[in-house]
């Protein structure tokens, strides 16, 4: 075997393995994993615990719910997460692509995703590696240094714009592989727009002029107004890749059928304070995603639902029959996924209007958001999760858009809290901009915010002893790297 020197780099090939990027492949991997990435820890254990649509009684998964961490990866798993996976495979997509103009659709495609990404990142972290990302591989750059927030808004616009205006009807796009939209350049434009829109309205505290500037330019150039148009990605099920992410997670952690609602491993169920007010408005929806255990079976009674307190340290008696998530609709593995739709869209024009940015009636948009918001549950969840048009519109009449700016604001983005999840990221982020819903913190003794829902997640470990300067030089410019530091954007 000591003097066996040849045919090992041919043994050595994995004949499967492709030698080179094939960006059709590549991106659609990219769309998987940035969707799916730690959407436990980002979605139920952290941003969903913070805007209090889910609770625990455990202290380990308790970050959310009771702003304590005592181990485990839920600060910075979203963090470590997309730029292994999302970041670096949508970057490797797009050089794939830069030096091919007949690609150009593609390109713009790859790096409208690839603001998607990062402004998830920026959003639950503030200052993070941007223009130095995934910069180690070509550059054995090892060490990227951090971007603040506010630049890197500024280039994600100017991105989405650029991608927007490089759209040529005449060249080739994705196909199959674009597991959104199937390569529809239009539909990827309001996609573009929207996310745009998105980010022009994080700005309305921070700096109110750009604000308006970037939100009339995306209104102006089409949002996603109407469902035909929702980015949602359909699931079959089977392997992890091809299941709802969120529902895969999340039935893993709590929620499976073999625990019916007993031995929920993380101690998780449905926030009574999210319950108790789809109850007490009568809102459809409540029996569209939620379900408590009773005889093995899970029922959907409006009346039998109750969710589990905030805050709590020891396991309430009546956890068993306490609501959760239904395994049938909202945490099917084949439940499709809302990435950015007309209800969010529709209610950021309500508030555009309100604020004179936009003519057209606050209300009209509003009512829009809403029936969107309900018909989406028979889309994304079954026929099971549906509901009706005369329970859409009684809704609607018994809660009227208020006329006074503030009391608008409230129901408008009391409203993106329920319409918006589980899209937690984004219901956080919201909720950190407007303050609604007004929600009551809890003080549990030893949390680490004094008793204040937190602002931000933290960086990973490996940030702090890996790329140790750059972490430095980042929380000397924006503040401490704690659970209370305020992002950019997020001011008072």
């Amino acid at each position: 075997m000591v003097s066996c020197d040849k045919s090992f780099e041919e043994e050595n090939t994995n004949p499967d393995a492709s030698t080179k990027v094939e960006p059709e492949y590549m991106f659609s991997k990219s769309l998987y994993d940035a969707l799916n990435n730690s959407t436990s820890a980002a979605y139920e254990f952290s941003s969903g615990g913070f805007v209090q649509h889910f609770a625990t009684y455990l202290e380990v998964p308790g970050l959310g719910d009771k702003y304590v961490y005592t181990s485990g990866t839920y600060p910075y798993a979203y963090f470590s997460g997309a730029y292994v996976d999302g970041i670096n495979e949508i970057q490797k997509t797009i050089q794939a692509l830069e030096d091919d103009a007949d690609k150009v659709n593609m390109r713009a495609i790859a790096n409208i995703w690839k603001v998607y990404i990062f402004h998830r990142i920026t959003d639950l972290y503030g200052m993070a590696p941007y223009t130095e990302a995934v910069t180690a591989y070509g550059e054995a750059n090892y060490s990227p240094a951090y971007d603040t927030q506010e630049d890197i808004y500024t280039h994600m616009l100017s991105t989405l714009q650029t991608s927007i205006d490089e759209f040529d009807n005449s060249k080739e796009s994705f196909g199959s592989g674009d597991l959104i939209y199937g390569g529809d350049t239009g539909k990827w434009k309001k996609f573009a727009y929207s996310l745009m829109f998105r980010l022009a309205m994080r700005m309305t505290k921070v700096d109110a002029a750009s604000a308006q500037t970037w939100a009339q330019a995306a209104i102006a150039g089409g949002v996603i107004e109407n469902a035909a148009d929702n980015a949602i990605i359909a699931y079959v099920g089977g392997q992890e890749i091809n299941s709802n992410p969120i529902s895969y997670q999340l039935r893993n952690n709590n929620y499976s059928e073999a625990n019916q609602g007993t031995s929920n491993t993380e101690g998780g169920k449905f926030s009574e304070t999210f319950i108790s007010h789809l109850k007490e408005n009568n809102d459809p929806r409540l029996t569209s995603i939620a379900a408590v255990w009773v005889n093995g079976i899970q029922d959907t009674t409006a009346s039998m639902q109750q969710g589990m307190p905030n805050g709590l340290v020891n396991r309430p008696a009546d956890f068993a029959s306490l609501s959760e998530p239904n395994l049938g609709t909202f945490l099917s593995l084949t439940a499709s996924l809302l990435v950015i739709g007309s209800p969010e869209m529709n209610l950021l024009l309500a508030e555009c209007a309100a604020r004179g940015w936009v003519s057209g009636d606050p209300s009209a948009y509003y009512e829009k958001a809403v029936t969107d918001a309900m018909n989406n549950m028979g889309v994304l969840y079954g026929s099971a999760a549906a509901i009706s048009n005369d329970r859409i519109r009684n809704y609607i009449e018994d809660h009227p858009l208020p006329s006074s700016f503030e009391a608008q604001m409230e129901a408008i983005h009391t409203q993106f809290w329920v319409s918006v999840f589980p899209d937690e990221i984004e219901v956080y982020s919201n909720w950190r901009r407007t303050g609604y819903p007004k929600l009551a913190p809890v003080n549990v003794t030893g949390n680490l915010t004094n008793g204040t829902i937190p602002r931000r997640l933290t960086y990973p470990p490996s940030e702090i002893s890996v790329n140790s300067e750059s972490y430095r030089e980042a929380i000397e410019l924006q503040g401490a790297d704690n659970f209370t530091t305020r992002v950019w954007w997020d001011v008072e």
